[in-house]
C-alpha cells in the first residue's frame, strides 16, 4: 500500500516541480491576498483532472485530441496576460479576472492539465498500482508543489512593485500560452 502512495507522488512531484503549473500559480498568486483559495481551487482542478484519468485510463487521450486540448490552454494563458497588461495602472482589476481566486486557480489548472504529463502518468500509475491510492499521492505531490509556488508568489509580490510584477507575469502568460499554440 506505501509504494501505490510513495511512487505516484515522487514522480509526479519530479515531474511537476517547476512545471508551467507552478509558474502559473505563482503569478497568480502575486496579484490577490486570497492565496490559499488559489490553491484549493487548484487542487480541485487536480482531483477531477487525474482522478478522471485514473479512471478512464487510456480513454482521455484518445477522446480528446491534444492539438485541440492545447489550443484551448494556450487561447486561456494568452487571455489571462491580456488582462493583466490591459490595466494601466499596473494593478489587477479583481472585478474581471480575479474576483474569485478559486474559480481563477480551477480554471487555468483544470484547462491546462489536460493531456498534460501528470494526467497521463496518473493513468498509467493506476493500471499498475491501487487507483485509489495513486490519487492520494498524486494530490499530495501537487498540492505540496501548489502551495509552494503560491507562497512563493507571496513572497515575490511582498518584495517588488505591484506594476512591475503585472508586467512580468503579463508577458509570461502570454509567453506560456503562445508556445501551447506553436509547440
Amino acid at each position: 500500500m506505501l509504494p501505490d502512495i510513495l511512487i505516484p507522488m515522487v514522480v509526479v512531484g519530479l515531474a511537476e516541480f517547476g512545471d508551467k503549473t507552478q509558474i502559473a500559480l505563482l503569478l497568480l498568486a502575486s496579484k490577490t491576498e486570497k492565496r490559499l483559495h488559489i490553491v484549493l481551487g487548484a487542487i480541485m482542478a487536480f482531483l477531477m483532472v487525474d482522478g478522471i484519468a485514473i479512471l478512464a485510463g487510456d480513454w482521455i487521450t484518445d477522446a480528446a485530441p491534444g492539438g485541440l486540448i492545447k489550443a484551448l490552454s494556450g487561447t486561456i494563458f494568452i487571455i489571462f496576460g491580456f488582462l493583466m497588461l490591459r490595466n494601466k495602472r499596473g494593478e489587477i482589476e479583481t472585478e474581471h479576472h480575479l474576483k474569485n481566486p478559486f474559480y481563477s486557480g480551477f480554471i487555468l489548472i483544470f484547462v491546462s492539465e489536460w493531456g498534460d504529463k501528470t494526467q497521463i502518468v496518473s493513468g498509467l500509475l493506476a493500471a499498475k498500482y491501487n487507483g485509489l491510492m495513486v490519487l492520494m499521492g498524486i494530490i499530495i505531490a501537487l498540492g505540496s508543489l501548489s502551495l509552494m509556488a503560491v507562497y512563493l508568489g507571496r513572497l515575490i509580490s511582498n518584495n517588488m512593485n505591484s506594476g512591475t510584477i503585472t508586467k512580468i507575469a503579463g508577458i509570461l502568460f502570454i509567453l506560456m500560452g503562445t508556445s501551447f499554440l506553436l509547440f
